[in-house]
């Protein structure tokens, strides 16, 4: 059985769940359970802390897992990102008071408090900045109020738990990162089951992007259409009952769809609408 690990809790385990869901494998009742075998699907589950799923994949422990690219990262593990999986985004960004400093250069020779040193320390040799790396486990924000360092370096949402602590951002972003797919680097041979695990995962993030849209149009507006919403390849026509009428049907983008519209109905589309995607594979 292919087996796959899955964040236990935090911000990327109700969204992992769900997509999991979405793409056809059962997931677990409840919080309290630490594994689940979807013997239909040949896939057992294991609920691990996400700080630590790169490390059980990295060793082959696990053929797959789900967790944040700023957590793999951090880690070190042999792991490599097979997908993004559009969820869980963040910004991994340095904070300081105002004036403190201005970019990554400004860094040498300070003491930077961090809760992911692994990733900081990679940015800092990449730079060629020498500073000093305080690792925190929470409560980034604190450390330079109490002291412990000059400047932070912490995921950055809206900023307002900076502000609150009298600090703002400065420099360019450290990382960007969401939830990822990984595998055991060097795999040649991916177990049973990979495959379509990604086809699966593949078919959500489409579904959740895109939706189908469907128009009536004469005949010899069909070019025009065409030119404003291509489709992936090429849209369905079929004919109508009203001579010189035809119907399409074309996947757009979820974002796109109302502009899409509004072009359309401009080269003579009427009856548009648009429905959900709930699966699919491309």
């Amino acid at each position: 059985m292919l087996r796959v690990a899955v964040p236990n809790k935090g911000s990327l385990s109700e969204a992992a769940t769900e997509m999991l869901v979405e793409a056809g494998y059962k997931q677990r009742r409840t919080t309290k359970d630490l594994t689940l075998t979807d013997s239909a699907n040949e896939v057992e589950f294991y609920y691990l802390r996400p700080r630590d799923i790169a490390v059980y994949v990295g060793e082959g422990t696990l053929d797959v897992g789900i967790s944040g690219r700023d957590l793999v990262l951090d880690s070190h593990a042999d792991a490599d990102v097979i997908m993004g999986l559009g969820f869980g985004s963040s910004t991994f960004r340095f904070a300081g008071r105002p004036g403190v400093a201005d970019s990554i250069k400004d860094l040498a020779g300070k003491r930077i408090a961090t809760s992911y040193a692994g990733v900081l320390q990679d940015h800092l040799a990449e730079n060629g900045v020498d500073a000093s790396v305080v690792r925190l486990d929470g409560a980034v924000e604190s450390a330079v109020q109490l002291g412990v360092a000059d400047v932070i370096a912490d995921v950055v949402e809206t900023g307002t738990t900076l502000r609150q602590a009298g600090l703002e951002v400065f420099g360019e972003p450290i990382l960007k990162s969401e939830a990822v797919l990984i595998k055991r680097h060097g795999v040649e041979n991916p177990p049973n089951g990979m495959h379509q695990l990604v086809r699966r995962l593949e078919g959500v993030l489409i579904a959740r992007n895109y939706v189908m849209m469907d128009y009536d149009i004469r005949a010899e507006n069909v070019d025009a259409a065409t030119s404003v919403a291509p489709g992936l390849e090429s849209p369905t026509i079929s004919p109508l009952h009203k001579q010189g009428w035809v119907a399409v049907r074309v996947m757009v983008q979820r974002a796109e769809a109302q502009r899409l519209m509004d072009q359309l109905w401009e080269v003579g589309a009427r009856a548009i609408l648009t429905t959900d995607i709930h699966a699919c594979r491309i």
